[in-house]
């Protein structure tokens, strides 16, 4: 596969992509794609400095390496169009076709957000990127070559942007690539991202391998002659090739605890062959001369990987001591082995490509994405349940009819049957492996055929969620008991309001008169009365707050809210231990006022004169520019408090901003956050609210933070230092 080269041509894709694509209409298609995505990105520039046309042009490139098919090459060429320009995705359906548009489209919703950071967005992101893989391969595909080519030129970004751009990389998309079976796109992803995150580790193994590279290549040279003059005497017909050994493969055995000499297979030869006989063929004439070390010898080709990767993989004691890793493969083989499911771009299969079948029958990860996207509503949850159920070592179960389901090894029966359906999960009593009866928290090996017995009367227990292994199966037992708790919470919630209006002389047919309802729901900002209900049931809201909207609704919002903060007594802050000060015992601790640390910030401390320890955020500016006097503290995990800290929040000026502060008092009861006071400044651009609160930690603010930015009349909300 070509390397990056920012002076790609058209000419020279169009002469790639024409080795395999012969209809003139098709590469018509293609070139008009490119003078389409040439005009729109005229006048853009990477950060390379080159013309920006040179991305689409080599990710383009990429793809023509791997027979892409002429509809994926149009939306390489065209991936950035819809992004970047004032491209719309119905000017690309009317233009090209509705196929090409939705994959530039599907590509455009995994690009739109920056991954880089490290935060809650980042996993947000991550969410989008892998459910848009459920719509068609071909757009992770591109996917893979857009980060392929980005990668190249990484060297352009800062360290930052470096590391977390490797980082998601060998997190996400080298999973997928692999679980594709695109091991040559995986490979140099790996070696890329290697050489960005850990470059000591990277240029340390380079140059290791140059300083043995002639050695290393007169050994394989010389056993390659002596395997072809072996084989060549039997009649095999074959091709032998040196293979070199991946950087970041080799990585991964030396950061096992191997020795760099002792990596076999920095000796690699591979053995093309015309069929599967001539592969075993090879290996028992091969196995007569060079002796084989044991336990070294896979058969790949009898057991593919799960991606369909087939060889016959033997190590050996070969010429002059030397020992040597050998594969041995049909060409149809290799093509599978280096391309996976892009491997079959153009071959039919009853009215399919073998593409569109592989994606039907063997990718079942794409549908368990899914259904992990609509069972969390948390988005780290989300990332952390792909990343186990779907990106970690898998087997293969089937049902007693033969249909077979995709686990991660580790899984139970359990997780077997909410992965066949929720209503299975949730009636089971029992279950059956290979004919005999097994509790629920055995482990499921490899071509298990497992039977649930259900019961429509039955019920899941608590207890699952401690015995599945997959996120999947414990989110729907989670869902199951929540569903049943919202029930209670209604009914509870209902009872608990008519009783305190009972005990308050109310009327129920006065106060559930229309515009009452409609009152309460608007203010309190929840959708229906059975919601309300379940507030009230789980604790949310008190039924005399619910009330009071009503009793109340005489005095301003603005008033209202007030008069709650300033009658809410202060809470007292107790400093005592809630820091430690490194190689101290006893010491007095002061929290800053200036900058208000919570748990969570980044502190240091300052030795005052007589008044002990002032602990300050690391960017306070009252100490940034310190040196002398500063110590090593920390906070305590163990201490679980709240502490004081001061946000300001910009809002549109509007008639309506007594309301607004209604939605932001409103945001607390969600985010364990209490108001102390209140401050309000009616500037000439804004209004603004300087907000004293107490928070346990610097998450929980992000998350209140958060909740606020969500409210429409918001500018922005910052957090200050005085």
């Amino acid at each position: 596969m070509r390397k990056d080269n920012p002076n790609i041509t058209f000419e020279e894709l169009y002469d790639k992509v024409s080795v395999y694509i012969k209809n003139k209409s098709d590469k018509k298609m293609i070139t008009s794609a490119y003078l389409f995505a040439f005009e729109k990105h005229f006048g853009q520039k990477r950060h390379t400095g080159d013309d920006y046309i040179t991305h689409p042009l080599n990710v383009a490139y990429i793809l023509a390496s791997i027979n892409a098919d002429y509809q994926t090459i149009c939306a390489a060429l065209l991936h950035d169009t819809i992004e970047d320009t004032d491209t719309t995705k119905e000017e690309l359906a009317d233009k090209f076709s509705v196929e090409i548009a939705s994959l530039v489209d599907g590509v455009t919703k995994i690009n739109r957000l920056n991954f880089n950071g490290d935060n809650e967005a980042i996993l947000a992101n991550h969410r989008k990127i892998i459910v848009g893989l459920t719509e068609d391969v071909r757009v992770i595909i591109i996917k893979l070559a857009d980060r392929l080519h980005n990668m190249r030129t990484l060297w352009i970004l800062s360290e930052k942007s470096q590391k977390a751009n490797s980082k998601e990389t060998l997190e996400i998309l080298v999973p997928i690539a692999h679980r594709l079976g695109m091991n040559k796109i995986k490979s140099e992803l790996e070696d890329l991202s290697l050489r960005y995150s850990k470059p000591d580790v990277y240029f340390s193994i380079v140059e290791k391998l140059n300083q043995s590279k002639l050695e290393r290549n007169n050994n394989v040279e010389y056993m390659k002659e002596a395997l072809t003059t072996l084989l060549n005497k039997h009649g095999i017909k074959h091709k032998i090739k040196g293979r070199a050994k991946s950087i970041y493969s080799i990585y991964k055995k030396l950061d096992t605890g191997r020795r760099f000499s002792d990596i076999y297979d920095l000796l690699a030869l591979r053995i093309f062959v015309n069929t599967e006989q001539d592969c075993y063929q090879t290996l028992g004439i091969i196995h007569s001369k060079y002796r084989p070390i044991p336990k070294r010898f896979k058969d790949y080709i009898a057991m593919p990987k799960e991606n369909g990767y087939q060889s016959l993989h033997t190590t050996v004691f070969g010429e002059a001591g030397g020992i040597y890793e050998i594969q041995i493969r049909t060409y149809e083989m290799d093509n599978i082995a280096e391309h996976g499911i892009a491997s079959h771009w153009s071959y039919k299969e009853k009215g399919k490509t073998i593409m569109q079948s592989a994606m039907e029958e063997k990718l079942q990860f794409f549908r368990s994405i899914m259904e992990l996207s609509e069972t969390n509503e948390d988005d780290e949850l989300f990332v952390n349940s792909v990343k186990e159920d779907v990106l970690k070592n898998i087997i293969y179960v089937f049902t007693p009819k033969g249909d077979v389901i995709e686990l991660p090894l580790g899984s139970t029966p359990i997780d077997f049957a909410y992965r066949v359906h929720s209503k299975v999960g949730d009636s089971m009593v029992g279950a059956i492996v290979n004919g005999n009866i097994v509790p629920l928290d055995y482990k499921l090996q490899d071509n298990d055929i497992v039977k649930i017995n259900t019961n429509k009367s039955s019920f899941p227990s608590r207890e699952w969620i401690n015995i599945a292994y997959t996120n999947q199966a414990k989110n729907k037992i989670k869902s199951y008991f929540n569903k049943i708790s919202k029930e209670e919470y209604l009914h509870r919630g209902e009872e608990l309001l008519n009783k305190e209006l009972k005990k308050e002389k109310i009327a129920l047919s006065d106060f559930y008169m229309d515009n009452n309802i409609d009152k309460i729901l608007e203010e309190l900002s929840v959708g229906d009365v059975s919601e309300l209900y379940i507030n009230i049931g789980s604790g949310k809201f008190s039924p005399i707050s619910v009330i009071n909207v009503i009793r109340e609704s005489n005095l301003s919002k603005e008033e209202l809210i007030l008069n709650k903060v300033n009658n809410t007594s202060k809470v007292k802050i107790n400093i005592k231990d809630d820091i430690i000060v490194e190689g101290i015992d006893k010491i007095k601790v002061n929290i800053a006022s200036c900058c208000k640390p919570i748990k969570g910030d980044r502190i240091v401390g300052y030795i005052t004169k007589g008044n002990g320890i002032s602990v300050h955020r690391s960017v306070c500016p009252n100490v940034s520019s310190l040196d002398s006097r500063l110590i090593d503290v920390s906070w305590n995990p163990s201490i679980d408090k709240k502490y004081l800290t001061n946000i300001v929040i910009h809002t549109l000026k509007l008639n309506s901003n007594k309301n607004v502060l209604i939605e932001i008092i409103s945001k607390t009861s969600s985010s364990d956050i209490v108001i102390q006071s209140i401050n309000t400044v009616n500037s000439q651009d804004d209004y603004m609210f300087d907000i004293e609160i107490l928070v346990s930690n610097k998450d929980k603010l992000s998350k209140f933070m958060d909740d606020i930015r969500s409210i429409d009349s918001v500018n922005y909300v910052e957090r200050v230092i005085k």
